[in-house]
């Protein structure tokens, strides 16, 4: 069994902005694999497909950005996922816009999701989609610049992005390994 899981904000206020890059690209994954999201349960929007006998559970947590890690930590033990079966999509200050980088395990970085990620599971061995966000020409915060909605010139190349972290997730939720799909999509 598989989790997917997709950082974000769940009000509709959230919905085009930076910081909804996991939510975007865990929808992309779930359209690859046929499933939608109908349920609520675990603190999160669920959807479930099966692929050759496997269950593969994709999430949205419900809590907020900063509070991810509780939905993570009841979905990984309700439907008892283990860490090599995690993989988390997210957004990334520390990486260039529409840059996409697959990691099999790492810190929190800069980003509260994950920190919260990671101290609700007290894991850092499980994979993780980074999609980049920085833009060099901008010079605001870092909160206020991930909470602001994505240009319409740059719509494109985030839904590129968005689309290719949503397949490299499908792809290591249908059995490939981890190293294979940093390969083929880093």
């Amino acid at each position: 069994m598989y989790l997917i899981v997709g950082l974000g904000n769940p009000e509709k206020q959230y919905e085009k902005t930076f910081h909804n890059i996991g939510f975007i690209a865990v929808g992309d994954a779930a359209e690859a694999l046929g499933a939608k999201f109908k349920k609520k349960e675990c603190e999160a929007s669920v959807a479930e497909a099966h692929i050759n006998g496997e269950k593969i559970i994709l999430a949205r947590p419900l809590t907020y950005m900063n509070n991810s890690g509780r939905a993570v930590k009841q979905l990984m033990s309700k439907y008892k996922i283990a860490p090599e079966n995690l993989i988390v999509i997210y957004d990334d200050y520390d990486l260039p816009k529409g840059k996409v980088r697959i990691r099999a395990s790492g810190s929190a970085g800069t980003h509260n999701g994950m920190r919260s990620v990671i101290g609700e599971t007290g894991l850092t061995n499980f994979a993780r989609i980074r999609v980049g966000i920085r833009d060099e020409e901008v010079n605001i915060p870092i909160i206020n610049y991930v909470l602001s909605e994505i240009k319409k010139e740059d719509y494109e190349l985030f839904a590129e992005a968005c689309k290719k972290a949503g397949a490299a997730a499908a792809e290591f939720a249908k059995g490939e390994t981890i190293d294979k799909v940093m390969g083929k999509f880093n």
